[in-house]
């Protein structure tokens, strides 16, 4: 049968997703609308015949940056060039971005000769929640926090204004995204939202480790006894030890590529990456 590549539909999305799960991804519960409405021209399918087959998502951000994601060819179709195919549609629609990824540490070479730079590791690390934790008088629902002040903060941390995504991100159902205000001033913010297996926290920003440190007791109090999943970039040493003080386990690593320059983001106000998927 013949094998064509087109753009995916919301429900074709989810199709994506739920390969992302079977191969141990773990993606959220509730990402898809988030993800969809942030580009519903980023995603991109193939097909033999009417099945689809593999998948890549080409989200294409204001101010020429985009981001790869769902890199995915269903097992019985490997090593047929479908993803190949894939791969040059979905790069010619970010032809002019700088163009980001989270890869897995075995794609890396093939991602150097497709033009992508190696910048440095993200670390996801597995642990567990809490069911106490002392509250915190500076800590308040993000939703109470003028978005004005959400989206200034963000531009620090993450290469362009993504406004539209984290309007959507943040009203998740079944998940707690909290601010960290002071005089008057955010200090930090972050979300914890339910997976296929446990709860991620994503993302995570904060000023310094104490406001990090803080944030990320009330998400583990938030998913109890249940698992608890945090992506940290291995060159913020604060964020890696503060995985390690609640004796979170590295589970695997990816490499954050690009195809330009480095985004001039703050990384030490980085404790959790958002999402391996849409950056």
């Amino acid at each position: 049968m013949k094998y064509t590549v087109r753009r995916a539909t919301k429900k074709e999305l989810e199709t994506a997703i739920e390969w992302a799960a079977k191969e141990g991804w773990n993606p959220g519960l509730y990402d898809v609308d988030a993800f969809y409405e942030t580009d519903p021209n980023g995603y991109f399918m193939g097909f033999v015949g009417n099945a689809p087959v593999a998948s890549l998502s080409a989200v294409s951000y204001p101010e020429g940056f985009g981001f790869l994601g769902f890199y995915i060819v269903k097992p019985e179709h490997r090593g047929k060039g479908y993803g190949w195919k894939l791969w040059q549609e979905a790069m010619k629609y970010l032809d002019d971005h700088n163009v980001g990824l989270d890869g897995v540490v075995a794609q890396q070479e093939n991602y150097k000769k497709s033009g992508f730079t190696r910048a440095y590791a993200n670390i996801r690390y597995e642990g567990v929640g809490t069911k106490t934790v002392k509250k915190s008088t500076y800590i308040v629902p993000l939703s109470k926090i003028p978005f004005d002040l959400v989206q200034k903060y963000d531009r620090q941390v993450f290469p362009t204004d993504r406004s539209l995504f984290l309007k959507v991100w943040f009203n998740q159902p079944k998940s707690l995204a909290l601010g960290y205000m002071k005089d008057g001033k955010l200090l930090g913010f972050g979300m914890v939202r339910p997976c296929r297996v446990g709860y991620k926290v994503g993302p995570l920003f904060a000023n310094n480790v104490t406001v990090a440190d803080e944030l990320f007791q009330q998400f583990r109090a938030f998913v109890g006894k249940e698992k608890i999943y945090l992506d940290v970039p291995e060159v913020n040493k604060k964020a890696v030890a503060l995985a390690k003080k609640y004796k979170m386990a590295p589970m695997f690593e990816t490499a954050r590529m690009y195809t330009r320059k480095l985004p001039q983001i703050n990384l030490n106000k980085v404790f959790g990456v958002t999402t391996f998927e849409l950056g």
